[in-house]
């Protein structure tokens, strides 16, 4: 049987929708779940203005979610236990460059960081049978937010997360390369060195690096003096170094915006990553973090997104968690029209 050729489209390609998944769990969020669902409800209901949103809610928490999301946003009842659904939710490929087919990697919560988790591993296969798209098992454990890709046969992702021996230990990194390129149809991968230093993911490539086009890829920079300048100075040599699978040259665009923003609570003071945005149709949904850089990012995002509308949300709980806006969101890819069509 012939096998199918294989591209999982960049995110700036179009959608036929935005995948969350609400938050409902108080062992997890502690006082702050209502301002977490909050944020969710105005993140989700922002995106619905550019692209259909679907919310996986865990059955008991579904009537809270529409209530919050109102009627724009679909709310659907589905076994989760967490809500960073980019991490694991299903990836979307295309096969034979006209269907959309789920891949289902394995899901063991960051290196078994954080329990129960055996919903979430479930997840891909019954929200594809939701959404009536075939979904296909991928023996080896991968969130999304260790990965971007350029549509184009690149993938960029770091060293830090996807050879840590909390996920696939019994993997060499030829063999982790040899699984990626088959799943999801890449043909070179750029191994940056690092995430954060004190990243709860092991260092996801979401953090530090995002794709504006392709060979365009944001950087993440440190100030001076802090315990990521080092590393991410390492990360742009070798992006420097590296050219894509269509042998481009990389165009870096530096994000030197970092502000260390106090998020309360427990966790205190954290980093705020602005690169860590939405691409939905036709805009850019960027975190912000309630400091004089929002300006400053939200105009360099705005200079490098010219055709898309720019919007900024306050994500300070959410951030908490660890993640921000890239981080609870998955984009569906559209089926491309066909001839004739």
């Amino acid at each position: 049987m012939k096998q199918p050729v294989v591209r999982t489209p960049a995110e700036w390609e179009p959608h036929a929708r935005c995948l969350m998944s609400w938050p409902h769990r108080e062992d997890m969020w502690a006082e702050r779940l209502k301002a977490v669902q909050e944020e969710y409800a105005a993140v989700a209901k922002t995106i619905a203005q550019f692209e259909p949103v679907l919310m996986v809610a865990d059955p008991g928490s579904g009537e809270d979610a529409r209530r919050q999301c109102g009627k724009n946003v679909e709310v659907v009842g589905l076994p989760v236990d967490d809500s960073w659904l980019r991490d694991n939710g299903p990836i979307f490929v295309l096969e034979d460059r006209k269907k959309v087919v789920g891949r289902n990697f394995r899901f063991n919560a960051w290196g078994e960081r954080f329990h129960p988790w055996d919903k979430d591993d479930a997840l891909p296969d019954i929200l594809c049978d939701h959404l009536n798209v075939e979904c296909r098992p991928v023996d080896m454990i991968l969130e999304g937010g260790s990965i971007y890709t350029d549509g184009e046969g690149t993938l960029i992702t770091t060293k830090q997360c996807l050879l840590c021996p909390n996920r696939n230990p019994t993997m060499s990194q030829p063999e982790i390369e040899a699984a990626l390129q088959e799943s999801l149809g890449v043909r070179k991968i750029i191994w940056l060195p690092w995430g954060f230093h004190d990243s709860q993911t092991d260092g996801h490539v979401d953090g530090v690096a995002a794709y504006l086009a392709p060979a365009k890829v944001m950087l993440q920079s440190s100030p001076p003096g802090t315990p990521d300048e080092s590393r991410f100075k390492e990360n742009r040599a070798v992006l420097e170094a590296a050219t894509d699978a269509r042998g481009r040259k990389f165009q870096i665009v530096d994000m030197p915006f970092l502000p260390d923003v106090d998020v309360g609570g427990d966790v205190g003071v954290m980093h705020h990553i602005y690169a860590n945005f939405y691409l939905p149709n036709g805009g850019v949904v960027v975190p912000l973090a309630g400091a004089p850089e929002d300006d400053e990012a939200m105009a360099l995002l705005r200079k490098n997104f010219p055709d898309r509308k720019v919007v900024g949300l306050p994500v300070p709980n959410v951030r908490s968690g660890g993640g921000a806006i890239h981080c609870i969101t998955q984009q569906m890819p559209a089926e491309p029209a066909q001839k004739g069509d």
